[in-house]
């Protein structure tokens, strides 16, 4: 239907067709109703269509009725159309804060086809998470089934209910796991015309950042040589690769190590990445 156009059952369905179409029999007349009159309208782009219902004693549709209803139109479509752009402005400040932290996420629709992503999403993408055909797609195929269920219950699911879905490793090919949670959508984000249903988060998709050496030493009482030390050490180096970068001997880093565990009150370098990750 165009917008504006208003279609009721004498348009498409002859008498006959309409005492014999399993729609009437067995799904409107048991309800007591017997006519209907569709208004078409635009939500931005897409095309919707309002259906009514009437009983056998209201009468069908008549010249006149369309008429009014057409009247009726302009305003759905431009209710429809502020709700959408009210909607899509409230799912945009939804991942631009979490982009503004570096997590990466993603919406799907009631179909379970990508609506839109952050910046930190796009930019972590690759051949074991990608977006293909508005689709979110996985190398894992363990979490490419979940996905799929979760697209399932998506699919089945009332808009009005929460999703009980479960969080999702997805195995990366050379880089660390990446786990994907889901988040209901709420307030003006969901509305009908929009479709927006869930936002996903996938976490440890980008590379975390390594700690900051000046922070390290503010929160310890290190000095910069030790925190610098620190740093490189949570960040995953070993010690000769920490000797190597600092240019010092590996005794020095021992050494450096020494008084670190001594102000941290810590005794084994698994202790120290595990206490200076939590600055991170």
């Amino acid at each position: 239907m165009m917008s504006g156009e208003i279609v009721t059952d004498h348009d498409v369905l002859t008498p006959e067709q309409i005492r014999s179409d399993p729609m009437y029999n067995e799904v409107l007349y048991p309800f007591g109703f017997q006519w209907f009159a569709g208004v078409g309208f635009w939500a931005e782009s897409a095309a919707w269509a309002l259906t009514l219902q009437r009983t056998g004693r209201e009468g069908s549709f008549e010249a006149r009725d369309k008429r009014l209803l057409a009247r009726l139109a302009p305003r759905l479509t431009e209710t429809a159309t502020l709700a959408t752009a009210v909607g899509r402005v409230a799912l945009t400040s939804m991942t631009n804060v979490l982009n503004q932290v570096q997590q990466p996420a993603l919406v799907l629709n009631r179909r379970g086809m990508v609506l839109s992503t952050n910046a930190a999403a796009d930019a972590g993408f690759d051949d074991d998470i990608r977006i293909s055909n508005r689709r979110l797609m996985v190398r894992d195929k363990s979490a490419l089934a979940k996905l799929d269920q979760l697209v399932d219950l998506i699919r089945s699911t009332p808009d009005s209910h929460a999703l009980p879905a479960a969080p999702i490793p997805v195995r990366r090919t050379a880089k660390p796991p990446v786990v994907i949670r889901v988040l209901p959508i709420d307030g003006a984000a969901r509305n009908v015309f929009l479709g927006a249903r869930a936002m996903l988060t996938l976490s440890n998709l980008l590379p975390r950042p390594g700690p900051d050496p000046g922070l390290i030493a503010e929160a310890f009482d290190l000095t910069p040589a030790e925190s610098r030390l620190a740093a490189l050490l949570a960040s995953g180096m070993s010690i000769d690769g920490v000797a190597e970068r600092l240019r010092i001997s590996r005794e020095t880093v021992r050494n450096h190590l020494r008084s670190v565990f001594s102000k941290t009150g810590i005794h084994r370098q698994s202790e120290l990445i595990s206490l200076v990750s939590q600055l991170i």
